[in-house]
């Protein structure tokens, strides 16, 4: 009996090992990615930009989002990008666990999203651990911000610059820090 496609089993959670014997998968399609990536990397039209990232995530992007390249991400085909989302310059997205960005998000310059990540033992190391990532509406994500595999960012939450995220953030919260904290909650007018 053959295993299921490494990407399905990625998306469903699955820690692959380094010994998988799909795992070479994984790095051809981050070349394939990567050839895209380039190519929207140096274009100022927004138009081919908004293209060559649908070609990238595997879905449409609305004309009602915005990217400023660069972009790096790894794979692109585990990311769902919402309506009237901005994405500001040099934001990195490893999205083999999943990346979900709901619709009226803003993601600053230099922002991660990392959805992988590692286990700690040295013998597993090069293991993947996917863990889904979810930005869910109106969130604003400020400059170098780093989101951790995992995590949940609440509707109209506020992520303050250079924050590490490793935990849920609530809805209508304003986090920051090393490791991220509430700071205060935001209430409507």
């Amino acid at each position: 009996m053959s295993l299921p496609n490494i990407f399905e089993r990625l998306k469903a959670g699955e820690t692959i090992s380094a010994d998988d014997p799909q795992a070479h998968k994984i790095r051809q399609a981050s070349f394939a990615t990567k050839k895209l990536t380039t190519q929207m990397n140096n274009s100022s039209d927004p138009l081919e930009i908004r293209e060559l990232l649908s070609q990238i995530t595997g879905s449409e992007i609305d004309e009602s989002t915005t990217l400023f390249p660069p972009l790096h991400i790894n794979y692109g085909k585990n990311t769902r990008i919402g309506k009237n989302v901005f994405i500001n310059f040099d934001c990195v997205f490893l999205d083999l666990g999943g990346i979900t960005i709901e619709d009226n998000v803003f993601i600053a310059p230099k922002v991660s999203i990392l959805s992988e990540g590692h286990p700690i033992n040295p013998e597993e190391r090069h293991s993947l651990i996917p863990q889904a990532v979810h930005v869910k509406k109106n969130a604003w994500i400020g400059a170098n911000v780093s989101i951790l595999p995992g995590v949940t960012i609440g509707e109209n939450s506020v992520v303050a610059a250079g924050a590490v995220v490793s935990k849920n953030v609530p809805d209508n919260t304003v986090v920051g820090g090393i490791p991220a904290k509430i700071i205060k909650e935001i209430r409507s007018k």
